[in-house]
């Protein structure tokens, strides 16, 4: 673990503090932290920074209850800046949104970022404006009961290709099958953070499950 000591703290005794999402990975806002902020947010492992408008330290949820719960902190290479790694309990911005990083400044028409939460945004846009010769189209107007019988397929089609041992075609089957079960998902309601948060509450309890096995 570094000590906070050998941190570099600018002439004003702060450190710029990028806060990130934990599950999504989502940049939820820049902040600035002093050395008692930082300490705080250690011990409390909620994130407490230093208002450069106030002159005064402030803990994130304080008034709003938005608090942001600290998984990690880590210092870049110069030591001059952190990434905080949290679980928030509402929007990160005071206006309101999810992120304070909201305004496009640029977007390329070359280049895409794939991401699970984009592709289901995809599909859920497929849902409802339900554009003509679409397969996730055709997939939403014959309803669930077409859906599980493809979830059904895909599933057996990730088996033959596991148990041929071809990595490729299994890949390619995984794929296939991500992606039907985003449809289902989507067509019962059941989002991205949903499946995360499902994924992150069993992490904890295998985690626990190892602890007790080594203790013995």
């Amino acid at each position: 673990m570094l000590d906070i000591n050998t941190l570099k703290f600018d002439d004003k005794g702060l450190i710029p503090a990028i806060v990130v999402d934990a599950t999504t990975k989502k940049v939820l806002t820049l902040a600035y932290m002093n050395k008692e902020s930082l300490e705080i947010s250690i011990k409390e492992q909620k994130t407490c920074f230093f208002s450069r408008s106030r002159q005064q330290l402030w803990r994130k949820g304080e008034t709003s209850g938005n608090f942001q719960h600290i998984v990690s902190i880590t210092a870049d290479c110069d030591n001059d800046a952190l990434t905080v790694l949290v679980n928030k309990d509402g929007p990160a911005c005071h206006l309101g949104t999810d992120s304070c990083f909201n305004n496009t400044v640029f977007e390329s028409e070359n280049n895409h970022a794939f991401s699970m939460d984009g592709l289901y945004e995809l599909l859920l846009g497929r849902k409802q404006q339900k554009p003509e010769g679409s397969y996730t189209t055709y997939l939403f107007e014959k309803g669930i009961d077409k859906i599980l019988k493809k979830v059904g397929e895909e599933c057996t089609e990730v088996i033959i290709a596991g148990k041929a041992d071809d990595k490729a075609e299994t890949v390619y089957e995984i794929a296939d099958l991500a992606y039907h079960v985003m449809v289902l998902m989507v067509e019962m309601g059941i989002s991205v953070e949903d499946i995360k948060k499902e994924l992150a509450s069993r992490h904890v309890i295998d985690h626990k499950v190892k602890q007790e096995k080594m203790t013995k």
